[in-house]
């Protein structure tokens, strides 16, 4: 299945990993952190398509404003898998406090 990524999709999901449970990044963190900060669409259709979830962790990635934002599944279990793994999210918005700043390549 790998070998079906395009080698953008591969470092989009190697950085989504490194979010730890109970964290969040923003999809222009994503991008920062792979070398591509105008990127950050591109980052939102990759982990549109993960076929990996759970273990790339793509829930765990947020909207720049820090609105919860899409998923495949809908936003309210979007929400429910953040809240579950103790993201504390008030109005939509996950908390700063929540942020993972150490995402890198």
């Amino acid at each position: 299945m790998t070998s079906l990524l395009t080698p953008f999709q591969k470092a989009v999901y190697a950085a989504t990993r490194r979010i730890p449970r109970g964290s969040a990044a923003t999809y222009a963190q994503i991008a920062r952190a792979i070398g591509k900060p105008r990127a950050v669409r591109a980052v939102g259709n990759a982990l549109n398509a993960n076929p990996f979830a759970p273990r790339i962790p793509c829930h765990r990635v947020v909207k720049s404003n820090l609105c919860v934002g899409g998923f495949t599944h809908g936003a309210a279990a979007k929400v429910r898998l953040l809240k579950k793994e103790g993201i504390v999210i008030r109005n939509n918005k996950v908390a700063t406090t929540c942020l993972f700043n150490k995402i890198s390549k």
